[in-house]
C-alpha cells in the first residue's frame, strides 16, 4: 500500500506527515504493538521532561483504515554542522533528561537499534534546535508494569548504549 506523506518505515508501522507540525505512527491490522500502551507511555515521559516527542492524540484515519498515534512533528538537524564543545553540552542535557525519565520511572529502550534492523544505529535519537530529542517508545516499559528486576536489566542496557551513543555523537 502507498501511504501519502510518508516520512519513515518501521519494523512494525509507518509515520505519516499530518501537518507542519504534526506526525502519525499508523496502527494497521496487526501491527504487534499497541497503541494505547504507547500513548500511555509517551504521555508519561512528556510529564517528567520534553526528551521524548509530545504526545498530541489518538486518532482514526478512514481512508488508510489506520489508527494513529499523533505526535509532535520534529524536524531533525544534522549534528556535524556544529563544532564538538556545542554537542558536549547538547549530550549533557540528553544525559541528564535521560537519567530523569530512568528516576521517575521510564526506560526508552530503544537507544541503539538492534543490529538485525535496518537504519543508522541511533536512529531513535534526533538532533533538533532546542538539543536532543527520542522519539518511538514503542518498546519503551515503565516501572510500575515490568517491576524492579527488569526495569534495572532494561536501565542497565540503557546506560550502556547511551554511552556508546555519547562516543559516535561527540567523535563523528
Amino acid at each position: 500500500m502507498k501511504y501519502p506523506r510518508l516520512l519513515s518505515s518501521g519494523a512494525n508501522n509507518r509515520v505519516i506527515a499530518l501537518s507542519e507540525t504534526e506526525v502519525a505512527k499508523l496502527f494497521i491490522d496487526d501491527t504487534r504493538s499497541d497503541i494505547g500502551s504507547e500513548a500511555e507511555k509517551m504521555k508519561f515521559a512528556n510529564t517528567v521532561n520534553g526528551l521524548v516527542a509530545r504526545f498530541i492524540r489518538m486518532d482514526f484515519n478512514e481512508s488508510l483504515q489506520a489508527e494513529m498515534l499523533v505526535m509532535e512533528r520534529i524536524y531533525p538537524i544534522d549534528y556535524r554542522a556544529y563544532e564538538v564543545e556545542k554537542r558536549e553540552l547538547w549530550w549533557e542535557m540528553f544525559e541528564h533528561e535521560l537519567r530523569e525519565l530512568h528516576n521517575a520511572g521510564f526506560v526508552h529502550r530503544d537507544i541503539k537499534r538492534p543490529s538485525n534492523l535496518a537504519g543508522l544505529a541511533f536512529d531513535n535519537i534526533l538532533l533538533t534546535t532546542e538539543g536532543l530529542r527520542l522519539i518511538d517508545v514503542g518498546i519503551s516499559a515503565l516501572h510500575t508494569q515490568v517491576g524492579d528486576n527488569l526495569f534495572n536489566k532494561y536501565i542497565e542496557t540503557e546506560l550502556k548504549e547511551m554511552a556508546e551513543f555519547r562516543e559516535y555523537f561527540l567523535n563523528r
